[in-house]
């Protein structure tokens, strides 16, 4: 058909959807990173410094951190897909608080199951459950809140 685009080659995409998925996952690892440093920063600021409960200090960190992870997805690893609807927000907040739930329990666990305790014990448990927990958003993030629009791929070679 005259005017018609030609049909991309199956090889020269893949290769363009693995470096999009590598640059995605750069991205999240740059906001996550930040979140971390957060999350740990306040963490320890709440329980070592001002001697709160560990369950108290790790929900009130993973709490500051989602709300600095939200806008460095919304403005800079998603911004693209970021469309700042009603809706997207609400998923944003409703599976960041479950990834502070299972954070949490695998805290609790680790803390209190595992005798984790201790300003060292208590940060590796801290970080062990942001590592596990943070899985679990990549997946959501991309798949529910900050979906690829579908004429996205069409428009990159």
């Amino acid at each position: 058909m005259p005017g018609a685009a030609a049909p991309v080659p199956a090889r020269r995409v893949a290769p363009a959807r693995l470096r999009r998925l590598c640059l995605e996952v750069v991205k999240f690892g740059v906001v996550g990173g930040s979140g971390v440093a957060v999350n740990l920063v306040v963490f320890n600021l709440l329980l070592h410094g001002l001697g709160s409960r560990p369950m108290t200090a790790t929900v009130l960190a993973s709490c500051v951190a989602m709300g600095t992870n939200y806008l460095g997805f919304r403005f800079f690893a998603y911004r693209d897909r970021a469309s700042r609807s009603k809706r997207q927000i609400a998923l944003f907040f409703v599976f960041s608080g479950i990834g502070v739930l299972m954070e949490s329990l695998l805290f609790y666990a680790a803390y209190h199951g595992l005798g984790l305790s201790g300003p060292l014990g208590s940060n590796i448990a801290k970080a062990q459950s942001i590592l596990l927990a943070s899985a679990f958003r990549f997946l959501v993030y991309r798949t529910w809140v900050f979906k690829e629009r579908a004429h996205h791929d069409a428009r990159r070679p």
